[in-house]
Formats: structure tokens, sequence, C-alpha cells
């Protein structure tokens, strides 16, 4: 009995992609919930809970994704074609808020209002494009047919 490796790097995809959603949703939650906080005091101690580690949660998400393209290229191949659009704006979301995150420490108080709402934009198109990339991926990829790569390697 060998070793079953697409077991194992399905393991390793569904491990990355899952303490992704854990870790990352407590900042996406904290954005989505930020315009309902009217008090300054409030809205830095919620950035300053996830400040030590909002930038660490987006390596869960590069693991997953390197893992599925050097363990399953095809599936990689058919995922990112399928969803090319609405990852390229979760990514444009993630890096909104980023962008907002950092800058809005070093902001003056008259314009630090930009920041949060860059914030809140970019942490409700991240949290948006992530539930139609899974919605997607839940109810298949019905309109590839013909010649593409799942046509071929299921036909």
């Amino acid at each position: 009995m060998g070793i079953d490796l697409p077991l194992i790097w399905a393991v390793i995809i569904i491990f990355g992609i899952m303490m992704y959603v854990v870790m990352d949703g407590f900042d996406l939650g904290i954005g989505i919930l930020f315009p309902f906080i009217p008090g300054k005091v409030d809205r830095d101690v919620m950035m300053n809970t996830v400040a030590p580690v909002w930038d660490g949660n987006e390596t869960w998400l590069v693991l997953g994704g390197a893992a599925l393209f050097g363990a399953f290229p095809l599936a990689y191949s058919v995922v990112l074609s399928a969803l090319y659009l609405p990852l390229i704006f979760m990514l444009i979301g993630l890096i909104f808020r980023g962008v907002a995150f950092e800058f809005r420490f070093k902001a003056k108080d008259d314009k630090r209002h930009l920041w949060d709402k860059a914030f809140i934009g970019g942490s409700v198109a991240a949290t948006f494009f992530q539930g139609w990339h899974s919605a997607r991926s839940l109810t298949g990829y019905r309109w590839l047919t013909g010649n593409s790569p799942v046509a071929r390697w299921t036909g």
C-alpha cells in the first residue's frame, strides 16, 4: 500500500481554506460591522484587535491557492478560468482593506473617515465575492462544455 498523495494534498488544501475562513472571517466581520459602531474609541479598539494578525490571515489563502496549483493543475485551471472576475474583485477588496487598514492609523482625523469607508468597502466586496466563488463552486460549472478541460477530462 502506497502513499495516497492526492488525498494528502486535498487535506492540505482544505485545511488551508478552512484556516483562512476561520481566521480572516473575524477580520472581515469587523469590517462589515464597522459602520454600525459610531464611537471613534470603539472603532480604534476594533482595529487594534485585528492589527497584529490581519495580514497573516491571507497567508492561508495563498497556501490553498498554491497547493491547488501545484497538486491539481487541471482543477486550478478550471476554477480560475470560470471565476477570474469574482476572484479579481475579491483580491481588489482584500487590497483595499489592507491599504485602508494601514493608512487609517497614519491619517489625520479629518481624513480617517475616507479610510474607514475603504476598509468597509473592501471587507464587504471581499466577503461578497468569496460568497460568489463558494456558490459557484458548490453549484458547479455547468457552462463549461465542448472543448473545455473538464469536458476532455470527464469525457
